[in-house]
């Protein structure tokens, strides 16, 4: 037999009992789809997550009050060391440090912010000029916060893009008078639409000036420490030096916690691939199963072939051709699955998207060839039992069972 005639057979073989065929396909196409999407939607977390935090700004250095410590408890340290809160004043000495670029101190609260008998709730961000270009905004109009005093802060505002059009419509918002709790101040700017990031919707965000911030919250703590390194390369310095610092400012003790930005996006990319693989793996086992049945339709194919295959070998036809034959059944059956398969899967992966834009779920490349590979592999060695019982049968006897 030559090849197209051993693929006529197989193709003829798998369309004369077409329900069983269908099922041998739909289980391969249920597997390989199952791969593409949770792959997709594993992967897409990853990507979200890190696109997130590097929305946050770039080479940004973070300080938090109070040490997050692995050591366990140890009732000295609970008696001598009493940790200090962040204050305006650490934030504004380390605007020194040669590593770095920008501070921008934060405190952070919720008010109610009203205007011509409109009243609604919002995070008040407290902080300096530097704020909005370590985090990246961008100003719609206006001007950002003025650079002053970080002690003595200026009764201004900027408002987030949804809070300028609930609260003014029409009306222009800088130059107008806002009560921000029992403040009032001036709207100097407004943000360009940013909507939700990490919790914190910016377009509902009020920024205003850190000192201003503390006195409408009664507290003289920052709830953050926002630096940007100089370049990418200065990152381990500043954080470095910013840790050495702090710990000489609250004599000689480390109680504060300095996170950079690269080590987060680190770790949340080495959990989300992880997981993206775990999500594959279980997958994958779906695909083993759809093998099985394969190979559970051959033998059953080989039973109810007998008097055909003997045919065969009385013709001539080879143990070989015989196992080829049956081996290129096994083959096409889970190809069109694959295939199949990876289209739903595509399909499924695109209804995500459609349905959830922020959230980028592309299927990786890996995982598309890695499905396909393993349906192929799963078919081609589940179909090896079948077709080599097919190959081993007599031909005399094969004629006499049919």
């Amino acid at each position: 037999m030559r090849l197209a005639d051993t693929l006529r057979f197989a193709r003829d073989a798998a369309a004369g009992y077409p329900v069983r065929t269908a099922l041998s396909v739909l289980a391969m196409s249920i597997g390989v789809a199952a791969v593409v999407i949770l792959t997709a939607l594993g992967d897409g977390a990853r990507r979200y997550v890190v696109g997130q935090f590097s929305s946050l700004g770039t080479n940004l250095v973070i300080v938090l009050p109070g040490r997050s410590g692995t050591g366990g408890f140890n009732p000295a340290n609970a008696i001598t060391s009493t940790p200090r809160d962040l204050t305006i004043d650490d934030a504004a000495s380390l605007r020194r440090l040669p590593s770095v670029r920008r501070v921008a101190p934060l405190a952070v609260g919720t008010s109610e912010i009203a205007h011509g008998g409109k009243l609604r709730e919002a995070m008040v961000a407290g902080s300096t000029a530097e704020f909005i270009p370590i985090r990246n905004f961008e100003l719609a109009q206006g001007s950002p916060l003025p650079d002053e005093d970080w002690n003595r802060g200026s009764s201004v505002a900027i408002i987030g893009a949804k809070l300028r059009q609930e609260i003014f419509g029409t009306e222009p918002a800088v130059g107008q008078l806002v009560r921000v709790g029992d403040r009032r101040l001036r709207v100097i700017g407004v943000l360009k639409p940013l909507g939700q990031g990490l919790g914190m919707n910016t377009d509902e965000l009020v920024i205003v000036p850190v000192s201003l911030a503390q006195a409408m919250f009664n507290s003289n703590t920052l709830f953050r420490i926002l630096i940007e390194a100089n370049s990418r390369e200065a990152i381990p310095a500043a954080r470095t030096q910013s840790l050495e610092l702090l710990k000489q400012r609250h004599r000689g003790e480390e109680d504060v916690t300095v996170i950079t930005q690269d080590a987060v996006l680190a770790t949340f990319d080495k959990l989300l691939g992880a997981l993206t693989l775990a999500v594959a793996g279980i997958a994958a086992i779906s695909l083993a199963v759809a093998g099985i049945l394969v190979m559970n339709v051959m033998l059953v194919a080989v039973t109810q072939r007998t008097g055909e295959i003997g045919l065969l070998k009385a013709l001539g036809a080879s143990a070989d051709t015989i196992r080829l034959a049956f081996l290129a059944e096994a083959a096409m059956l889970s190809g069109i699955g694959a295939l199949l398969g990876y289209l739903l899967g595509q399909l499924g992966a695109f209804a995500l998207r459609q349905a959830f834009p922020v959230f980028p779920a592309y299927p990786p490349d890996w995982a598309v060839i890695a499905g396909l590979s393993t349906a192929l592999a799963t078919g081609l060695l589940f179909g090896v039992m079948p077709a080599r019982q097919a190959a081993r049968l007599e031909p005399v006897l094969a004629l006499m069972k049919h």
